[in-house]
C-alpha cells in the first residue's frame, strides 16, 4: 500500500494506543481524497482504512492511489453494496487482526469533522466508547433541513425512552471504540444497518458495562454527493428499537428488576 510517510514513533494517540479510522464509502469519489487529507492533518498519528463497497464511480481506485502515496492509508475492497453496519464490522475485524487498540467510525462525506477527532481521542483515554454527539451541550449542527433535525431529535428521544440509555445521541455515527470494549460485545449477533446499527452498538456497549462518554461535535450537512439516508433505514431503526425495548423490559420482568439492564455511562 505504499511506503510509510515518516517514522512510526508518533503512531497512535497518547493514552489510547494505535488508532484506525474506518471510513466506509460508496460512490464518494468527490469526497474521499478530501476527508483522508483532513484526517491526516487533524490526527497525524492515526491510520485510515477506506472500506469501499465496490463503488461504480471509482472511489476504490482513488482510495488505492491515496494508499499508494501514504503508508498510513489502507483500502478494504468489499463485494457490492453491503451497507454501513457490515462495512464497520469488517473494519473492526481488520483492526483486530492487525493489533490496533482503538477504532474510529467516521463518515466519508465530511459531516463528521476530522478537526474534532483529537477531542474524541482525548476523551478515549478514560473511556471505552466515545460518541461525538450532535445534541449535547456545546455541539453545533449546520445546514440541516428542519425535517432532518426533527427526525434526529425525535429518534434519539424515542431511543432514550425505549431503551433507557441516558445518551443524547445514540444514533450518532462519529465514534471511538476501544478494541477491548468491542471484544466484550457479541458482534456476530449484530445485523442492523444505518441508524439502528449505531443504536444497537450503543445498547450492547451499555449492557456490557462499558464506560461511555459523549463529546460535543460540529456536524455539517454534506456538500458533495447524495445522502444514503432513506425511509427504509428509518423504518428499520424504528421497529428494531421498539423490539429491543420490549425485549429488555421482558428480561427485566423475568429477573424481578425495575428498569433496563445495568450499565455505566459517564458524562464529560
Amino acid at each position: 500500500m505504499g511506503e510509510a510517510s515518516g517514522t512510526r514513533a508518533d503512531t497512535g494517540a497518547p493514552g489510547v494506543g494505535r488508532v484506525l479510522v474506518v471510513i466506509p464509502t460508496y460512490n464518494e469519489a468527490d469526497n474521499v481524497a478530501r476527508i483522508v487529507a483532513r484526517v491526516r492533518r487533524a490526527a497525524p498519528g492515526v491510520e485510515i482504512l477506506v472500506a469501499d463497497d465496490n463503488s461504480p464511480d471509482g472511489t476504490g481506485a482513488l482510495a488505492e492511489a491515496l494508499a499508494g502515496a501514504d503508508g498510513r492509508v489502507h483500502v478494504l475492497h468489499r463485494e457490492g453494496k453491503q451497507g454501513l453496519g457490515a462495512a464497520y464490522l469488517a473494519g473492526f475485524a481488520w483492526a483486530r487482526e492487525r493489533g490496533f487498540d482503538a477504532v474510529v467510525e467516521m463518515d466519508a462525506d465530511g459531516s463528521h469533522a476530522p478537526e474534532d477527532l483529537p477531542a474524541l481521542l482525548s476523551a478515549a483515554r478514560d473511556a471505552d466508547v466515545v460518541i461525538g454527539s450532535r445534541w449535547t451541550r456545546g455541539a453545533r449542527v449546520l445546514n440541516w433541513p428542519l425535517r432532518r433535525l426533527l427526525l434526529s431529535r425525535c429518534g434519539n428521544l424515542y431511543t432514550r425512552l425505549a431503551l433507557g440509555m441516558p445518551l443524547s445521541d445514540a444514533t450518532g455515527g462519529y465514534r471511538v471504540y476501544r478494541l477491548a470494549a468491542l471484544d466484550c460485545i457479541d458482534l456476530e449477533s449484530v445485523c442492523s444497518q444505518g441508524y439502528s446499527f449505531q443504536v444497537e452498538l450503543s445498547r450492547l456497549a451499555h449492557r456490557s458495562g462499558a464506560r461511555i462518554v459523549e463529546v460535543p461535535i460540529t456536524f455539517a450537512e454534506r456538500e458533495r454527493g447524495s445522502s444514503k439516508m432513506s425511509p427504509l433505514i428509518v423504518a428499520e431503526a424504528l421497529w428494531r428499537i421498539t423490539a429491543w425495548g420490549v425485549q429488555d423490559r421482558r428480561l427485566a420482568l423475568r429477573r424481578g428488576l425495575h428498569g433496563t439492564a445495568s450499565g455505566q455511562v459517564r458524562w464529560p
